[in-house]
């Protein structure tokens, strides 16, 4: 969740570290630090709240010559977001420091077999645990001392660890959390939770594993075993993103930039995978065979938040195309539930950052069931795509805004072509209609290009109406039932407006109850296969006297005897609808969201990558 920051070389530390923590910022936090090593003392600044803080009370020290360092951002567990709780924390001597991501489980019992040692703490954290316990265990050895401790730790952890009587030196550990280093062509080391905090000085990464440890230093670096302390050949991965990408570009807002990325993040996805001449899906990265394909009889898709509304969106694709049974688990209690996996179920899991601690243990055990796993991602080397069978990435590029878009539309467009190759190696459908698929969803970037300014326009002048309402219900059916949950949860995320998504047909059982003068909803309303059922539910509501908005498809006049808030969209193929529609869902929340003076970008209690439980 939070993010971790670390450099040792020749550059001045500080200005490195703050730059490094900017580029997590996405990741969500509450308070922030960093700590450097000056004349054989530690120096550590921690403030609560937002980095800008930290930024100026650090001012007058950026020039400082001190070379190696460590810089955090927390999102509160253990403990208040306080200054006192932020990172790094120190040992009884305060010559060593730690910086944490995860959880410690077992922090209350060692931290009372630490006191009865003597040690004093100063925090409610379960990380300052780590810097005791690793105080317990040093003797000449930094790198062995972490490593001992961590064989007393169980949870997850990504860390950091420094100390002045070794200077120049930074030792990383992770397990179940992710950590990456990267390598510059001075010979610098850095480290950080996420590969954006690199990407401003290098583009060459190593990622670890999990029970792995790292020993980084100015000009060399090493990787071994925290079992067994064996040193590790690790392989130097060449990242294609730069710098500027993460930038906003004179947007306002990194959503409303990653917004309109999207017909190139389709484009990016797609591109090289269609041919359009034979209908032929090419997909290498999957690795798996015809014969493991033949073998499978079911599918699970597993996912959280956004990524698990794509995946109820692919059911509907993977059923009517590639005809086989698929089952969509939240991996939140997919990971708990009594699974009836075998060698014949192929598991998909979907996740933007490939880092989801649910997801992740969700597939690990599908794994040991004897399943086959597939990995649906958008971060080259994360933890998912080395440990799935098989990958299919989104190529999205990095996507800083904690609400999801471009990754979302990037996940649709991989679900369709996979549902397009499944359909191949089964031979359930022929290679025209795999050809005409393909290329409506090619097609689908150029109609989304030539959309989003119209539909921006459109919806800024439609919001006077309803930014200030404090309910909203989102409606859909079939396919674009889940484009409802998803609108919803983008409303609920970004402007702090309850919102609610239904299937429509869903209404009269209950949720109907709700619809007043006073409550908003937006209907899906496309010209498809359920198009008359949609807009009975819409007649119900207006009955009602609720306030509605309407999505429909161009040309259908019908819809303005309804409402007056329409939102008109291209007529494309009924199974692209979720893509197209998905658009005027994402720009309603933020133009929401904007208007209401939110923080759109790193909205209150949220953080990009939730790798803990």
């Amino acid at each position: 969740m939070c993010g971790i920051v670390g450099y040792a070389g020749k550059r001045r530390v500080v200005p490195v570290l703050l730059e490094g923590l900017k580029k997590l910022e996405y990741r969500g936090y509450d308070s922030a630090g960093i700590v450097y090593l000056k004349d054989d003392e530690l120096v550590t600044h921690r403030c609560e709240g937002k980095l800008s803080r930290l930024e100026a009370s650090v001012e007058e020290v950026f020039g400082v010559q001190a070379h190696c360092g460590l810089g955090h951002t927390r999102w509160a567990t253990h403990g208040a977001p306080t200054e006192q709780n932020a990172h790094p924390h120190t040992d009884c001597s305060g010559r060593l420091v730690v910086v944490h991501n995860g959880i410690i489980e077992n922090y209350h019992s060692l931290r009372e077999e630490l006191k009865e040692l003597g040690h004093t703490f100063t925090s409610e954290t379960d990380t300052e645990v780590l810097a005791h316990l690793i105080e317990e265990n040093l003797d000449t050895d930094l790198a062995q001392a972490v490593r001992r401790s961590l064989q007393r730790v169980e949870g997850s952890y990504a860390l950091g660890v420094m100390s002045a009587d070794f200077p120049g030196t930074l030792i990383a550990a992770r397990s179940h959390s992710p950590l990456v280093m990267g390598i510059d062509d001075q010979g610098s080391s850095y480290l950080a939770s996420d590969i954006p905090a690199l990407l401003p000085y290098t583009n060459k990464v190593v990622f670890l594993e999990d029970e792995e440890m790292a020993i980084l230093s100015d000009g060399a670096w090493q990787v071994c075993s925290l079992t067994t302390g064996d040193s590790l050949e690790k392989e130097i991965s060449i990242i294609d993103w730069n710098a500027a990408m993460a930038e906003k570009a004179g947007y306002k807002h990194f959503m409303l930039k990653e917004i309109f990325e999207q017909p190139q993040a389709i484009t990016n996805t797609v591109s090289g995978r269609i041919n359009l001449e034979t209908g032929e899906i090419v997909l290498p990265e999957i690795n798996l065979t015809i014969k493991d394909f033949a073998a499978i009889d079911r599918i699970f898709l597993v996912a959280c938040g956004t990524s698990w509304h794509a995946a109820l969106v692919a059911k509907y694709w993977l059923e009517k195309y590639a005809k086989i049974p698929v089952e969509v688990d939240i991996a939140s209690e997919f990971r708990y539930r009594n699974l009836l996996i075998d060698e014949k179920v192929l598991t998909i899991s979907i996740s933007q950052s490939g880092e989801t601690a649910d997801t992740l243990a969700g597939i690990r055990r599908a794994a040991q069931l004897g399943s086959k796993v597939i990995t649906i991602c958008n971060v080259v080397g994360s933890t998912m795509t080395r440990e799935a069978d098989g990958t299919l990435y989104t190529h999205a590029g990095p996507e800083i805004g904690v609400a999801s878009t471009k990754a979302f539309i990037s996940q649709l467009a991989a679900l369709f072509l996979f549902t397009l190759y499944l359909s191949q190696v089964r031979k359930s459908i022929d290679a025209e209609q795999r050809r005409e698929l393909g290329q409506h969803l090619i097609e689908s970037a150029q109609t989304i290009e030539q959309i989003l300014p119209r539909i921006q326009a459109e919806i800024r002048v439609l919001i006077d109406s309803f930014y200030d309402c404090r309910d909203f219900l989102f409606i859909g059916r079939g396919v674009n039932f889940p484009i409802a949950l998803e609108g919803a949860l983008k409303l609920k995320e970004i402007s702090y407006i309850h919102a609610e998504g239904y299937a429509a047909g869903e209404l009269k059982h209950g949720p109907i109850a709700l619809i007043d003068k006073d409550m908003p909803v937006l209907a899906i309303t496309p010209q498809d296969s359920v198009y008359q059922k949609s807009i009975s539910n819409v007649e119900e509501i207006k009955a009602r006297q609720g306030r509605i908005i309407l999505l429909g498809s161009e040309g259908d006049e019908h819809l303005k005897s309804i409402t007056d808030h329409i939102i008109y969209l291209p007529l494309v193929h009924e199974d692209i609808n979720p893509i197209i529609y998905t658009i005027p869902a994402q720009l309603l929340s933020y133009e929401i969201a904007a208007r209401r003076g939110c923080d759109v970008d790193q909205p209150r209690n949220l953080a990009k990558s939730v790798t803990v439980e």
